[in-house]
């Protein structure tokens, strides 16, 4: 049986370099264009379960995007004659597509500024706004009207936006460090754990229209900014011949026309206070948005789990070959073992490199990387298979070398001297031993896969964690959203624990497996 396992490893082994089908590089389709945005920036753009209010559905997900960005991208794509395509991307992501081929436009709320034109160009302003304050409706800083009345204050606003950059402006402020995005500020003011952060004033209208206890603050004298800070523009590919057409089409919107877009936008996210209960508003909540959304969380349940169980099994196969290479004997033919060392040194770099990089960033450079630098293109599912699979395998790697070695040196012996090679030692006497040994380690890397998969939400894999960033965009309802996930999670951990300690004690069984056959041995030796 042991045997069996072994050759079944191996043979995946073998097959591993056809799991991934590498695709040719992208080239959209003359009757597409691809807007990229996060989907959770309202009214600018959002996340919904229905195709409702001119909503357009999202490439590779059951889910719609709406939004201002999302009405006036289908007002362009019309002109332009072609179909918009809706690609989600986390914020920090959406450059990185941009220049790497994968969207053709950002339309994100996203304003024009120096630092950014240094990547990509813009187009001229298709919103321009001012900024504001969101801060708790029933806080100490609900009736604040100009900037010195958030001294002292804890002031928060979002990475890699010229928001954070203002805040300096309010005297004896307490400049807290920004934070990846609003659902995540919108919770912290909630909490408590800031009183306030900055927005612009569509944001701050829809995030007190959304009855989550939230209010915008208007600031006379507010923030100081430039046009250019305040303005939103759609984001292109440096030198791209779409910017001339994009300002033609802008040109003909009128500014009436674009603010009643926006009016329109922010009626959608209306909704009532809710004055019940914290602790019952907090359970009818909870169920409220699971019923509503169970198919997406059940969805993304699947995505994780077929994402750390593959990645966990060609991860072992990886980690098998590693394993066995590094604890290859010197050769005594120089030829032989020149390459033999040369090999070891290139696993041995391979499994440093893996070890030494966060997953999250070998994310970004396997899906974004590879098609900009190199031309491949993989799918969102593609690149998590080969991100999971190959870091697992670093550490597995690391696993069943260890197994290896805490075999008895003298079964090794005694193998060579009945004639068996190397290999033949291998899977013939010391890796059934060793995968019984390291079960528990390869179940604790299945559990670590299951939470890990969270970081492929930064190249929009639809795994739980993405999923439910989705349900948030939507919702504003942080709190008890996250925490139904984390239901999920600790569910499938405790689950996969519970069925690894069955397969420990089916294999701590002496009846469950059969002693190697000297016979057997003899046989494969000859």
């Amino acid at each position: 049986m042991r045997r069996r396992i072994v050759n079944l490893i191996l043979v995946l082994g073998i097959l591993l370099p056809s799991i991934f089908v590498f695709s040719s590089p992208v080239e959209a389709e003359e009757d597409t264009i691809r807007i990229g945005l996060e989907a959770a920036y309202p009214p600018f753009n959002w996340t919904q379960k229905t195709a409702d209010n001119g909503a357009l559905p999202i490439e590779g997900s059951n889910e719609y995007a709406n939004g201002y960005d999302v009405q006036m991208a289908k007002k362009i794509a019309k002109v332009l004659g072609k179909k918009p395509v809706i690609i989600k991307i986390e914020w920090d992501g959406l450059v990185p597509a941009l220049t790497s081929g994968r969207i053709d436009l950002i339309m994100a709320g996203m304003s024009p500024t120096a630092e950014r034109a240094k990547q990509i160009d813009f187009s001229d302003g298709y919103y321009q706004s001012d900024l504001v304050m969101v801060v708790n409706a029933k806080g100490p800083y609900a009736d604040a009207k100009v900037l010195e009345d958030f001294s002292d204050a804890d002031i928060v606003a979002q990475l890699n936006t010229f928001h954070d950059t203002v805040i300096d402006q309010i005297p004896g402020v307490n400049h807290l460090e920004p934070m990846s995005d609003f659902s995540i500020m919108r919770v912290a003011v909630q909490t408590g754990k800031a009183d306030g952060y900055v927005a612009e004033r569509p944001e701050a209208m829809a995030a007190a229209r959304a009855g989550v206890g939230l209010k915008m603050a208007e600031l006379d004298p507010g923030f100081e900014t430039s046009p250019e800070d305040t303005q939103i523009a759609i984001g292109i590919k440096k030198g791209s011949p779409l910017r001339d057409q994009l300002n033609e089409i802008l040109a003909t919107i009128s500014q009436e026309e674009r603010m009643d877009l926006m009016d329109e936008m922010n009626i959608l996210q209306d909704k009532d206070d809710d004055d019940r209960d914290g602790l019952e508003r907090f359970l009818s909540n909870m169920k409220n948005i699971f019923v509503e959304n169970k198919d997406n969380f059940l969805r993304g349940t699947a995505f994780t789990i077929i994402i750390s169980f593959v990645g966990t099994v060609l991860g072992l196969v990886i980690g098998l070959i590693v394993g066995i290479i590094r604890t290859i004997p010197p050769s005594l033919n120089k030829g032989k073992n020149f390459f033999l060392n040369l090999l070891k040194v290139l696993v041995n770099i391979y499994v440093q490199v893996l070890r030494g990089t966060p997953m999250i960033v070998q994310s970004v450079l396997v899906y974004f990387g590879l098609l900009q630098f190199a031309g491949i293109n993989l799918s969102p599912m593609e690149a998590a298979f080969l991100v999971v699979s190959v870091n697992t395998g670093a550490y597995l790697s690391e696993v069943v070398r260890g197994g290896i070695n805490s075999i008895d040196s003298g079964q090794f012996e005694a193998a060579s001297s009945l004639g068996m090679t190397h290999f033949q030692t291998m899977t013939q006497v010391i890796l059934p031993q060793t995968l019984k040994n390291i079960i528990p380690s390869i179940g604790n890397e299945f559990i670590v896969n299951i939470k890990d998969t969270s970081v492929l939400n930064v190249i929009a894999v639809n795994e739980l964690f993405f999923t439910t960033k989705s349900i948030v965009g939507g919702n504003l309802m942080y709190f008890e959203t996250y925490f139904i996930t984390s239901l999920i999670y600790l569910t499938l951990t405790l689950s996969i624990a519970y069925l690894l300690h069955l397969v420990e004690e089916r294999l701590a069984d002496p009846g469950s497996y059969s002693r190697v056959n000297k016979t057997d041995v003899m046989r494969s030796a000859n």
